[in-house]
């Protein structure tokens, strides 16, 4: 019985190119490969004609001796039957594909449980080892935490089982930023490690700071009389308690008094960002008689206001 053409066999044209006739291969050795169709003894002759047409094919110089002399390369002295291009070129004879190249395209790849490679573990070989998926979670951690770093508890789900693990927050870090736990994850499979927890922070409001990046904001209450004519206040920091600051004199509501080194620190450089004390001019709802009358004799005074000239 002659041997059919090689290009028909993998149904591929002669001008075919060494990527277009690997294809044509893989998709072929997919459908008839004895592994897919263990009893099946056409599909193992099919699966030998293939391969046989793949190995000439995709080999340089066999596919150059093939296209001028077909199956009778070696001509009339070469062996009856069996494969004329068996050795020639260094060739080994069969296709260089391994069971998981061909099916993983159709079965997702290695790995056990449901929607792995049904044929990995068998005679070809074992399933490869998966990592497991990450898990992710969302933390809300103190303000403090968040700028002076520390740890952090919380609970993860693994199966049936509730663990406890700590979270080390670093100094500085900002809203919105993870922390990766490696292999804290789900499991992996064949062997494969676990995947990783990534943690989401997230930082609660404080009831007097607040951030401008690596700068902390307190706002800081004061009297008319301490604005005018200067005074020594208190002031709070977050980790060094309360300091005394000093007001300057004519000193308006809004104005930012600096605390070097008071602020946030930076976890690249490990610097501390500074401390603004925001001044805010607040008056007592109500007034003393002898308050009042002292209020009188300012709006008495002939100072220009503030407020000529502003928009012309």
């Amino acid at each position: 019985m002659s041997k059919r053409d090689y290009y028909e066999v993998l149904g591929v044209s002669r001008s075919a190119s060494k990527d277009e006739i690997r294809k044509a291969y893989k998709k072929l050795a997919r459908k008839y490969h004895p592994d897919v169709k263990p009893p099946d003894p056409d599909a193992e002759k099919k699966f030998s004609e293939i391969t046989e047409a793949y190995d000439v094919l995709s080999d340089e110089e066999k596919r150059k001796a093939y296209d001028q002399f077909g199956h009778n390369v070696r001509g009339a002295g070469g062996p009856a039957g069996g494969n004329p291009f068996q050795g020639f070129g260094g060739g080994s004879g069969g296709a260089s594909f391994d069971l998981d190249d061909l099916l993983g395209g159709m079965f997702g790849g290695g790995g056990g449980g449901g929607g792995g490679n049904p044929f990995s573990g068998g005679r070809r070989g074992q399933p490869r080892p998966q990592k497991g998926s990450d898990v992710k979670a969302e933390i809300t951690v103190p303000f403090s935490t968040a700028v002076e770093g520390g740890e952090y508890s919380l609970n993860v789900q693994h199966g049936a089982k509730n663990e406890r693990l700590s979270v080390k927050i670093p100094a500085g870090i900002d809203d919105g930023q993870s922390i990766r736990l490696a292999g804290q994850g789900n499991p992996g499979s064949g062997g494969g490690n676990s995947g990783d927890l990534l943690v989401t922070i997230h930082i609660a409001a404080h009831p007097w700071f607040r951030r401008d990046g690596f700068n902390l904001l307190v706002d800081v209450p004061v009297t008319p009389v301490e604005a005018a004519l200067g005074a020594k206040i208190d002031v709070p920091t977050l980790s060094e308690g309360i300091m005394v600051l000093s007001v300057p004199p004519g000193t308006s509501s809004g104005a930012r008094l600096r605390l070097r080194g008071k602020g946030v620190r930076n976890p690249k450089t490990g610097e501390r960002g500074d401390q603004f004390a925001v001044l805010k001019i607040v008056l007592p709802k109500e007034l003393t008689e002898e308050a009042r009358a002292l209020y009188q004799q300012l709006a008495e005074l002939p100072e220009v206001p503030v407020r000529d000239g502003l928009w012309k």
